[in-house]
């Protein structure tokens, strides 16, 4: 359990519900730039080299990646744009970069001009775990309760106390009352889901409710 410290306690600390937008941003670009410098998006974005200057990665182009992907200009170098990041840019670029995040596994290391380690092989699935852990340090910091899921999907975090009703297993076989369960949970939680979307995912929980009946005792 992580340690609450004195003003927490007391109740006198000025943030206790939370910082707002841009100090969260703020945070994410610090994490972005040391996960960059340690080497996690070199198989995505490419790496510089005192010989061969940038050396591409499989993505060629990252703004006409984000500008394909989000429909949106002015999002990327995220270090240029960060502090002017709506909401929803923020957490569009937190998902498209779960997308292309991967663990440095093994490579050699450039010593020329101290230029550094050139990685070879990466670990993707490792990587969006780390990913998501960092950014989820990230995340609990804000006003609002957000956090990333493990399908790289920015959605509401469970009130405190609540967080085994989703994720507890259904207690049922049948794929069709687990998939309906899991969509309408989807729909409640995602960041832009509106008022109607989780009045529908109540009906739809209820409707499973109705259809499960007459196996109940």
């Amino acid at each position: 359990m992580a340690h609450v410290y004195y003003s927490q306690r007391k109740g006198t600390n000025p943030n206790l519900k939370g910082l707002p937008l841009s100090d969260v941003v703020g945070l994410f670009q610090r994490v972005f730039q040391q996960l960059r410098e340690d080497g996690y998006f070199d198989e995505a974005f490419g790496f510089e080299c005192v010989d061969l200057d940038h050396v591409a990665g499989s993505v060629r182009d990252v703004e006409l990646e984000i500008l394909l992907a989000v429909h949106k200009k002015n999002l990327w170098p995220i270090d240029q744009w960060a502090m002017l990041y709506s909401e929803d840019d923020f957490f569009n670029i937190v998902e498209f970069l779960h997308q292309y995040v991967s663990k440095p596994v093994d490579g050699h290391f450039h010593d020329y001009n101290g230029c550094g380690m050139h990685w070879e092989t990466f670990n993707k699935q490792e990587g969006q775990t780390e990913f998501r852990t960092k950014i989820n340090s990230v995340l609990c910091q804000y006003t609002h309760r957000y956090e990333i899921s493990d399908h790289g999907e920015v959605l509401h975090r469970p009130e405190v106390g609540f967080e085994q009703i989703f994720q507890a297993d259904l207690p049922t076989k049948d794929i069709k009352v687990s998939d309906r369960v899991s969509a309408a949970v989807l729909r409640f939680r995602r960041h832009a889901s509106t008022l109607d979307d989780r009045r529908q995912a109540v009906r739809d929980l209820a409707d499973v409710l109705e259809y499960m009946r007459p196996t109940v005792k």
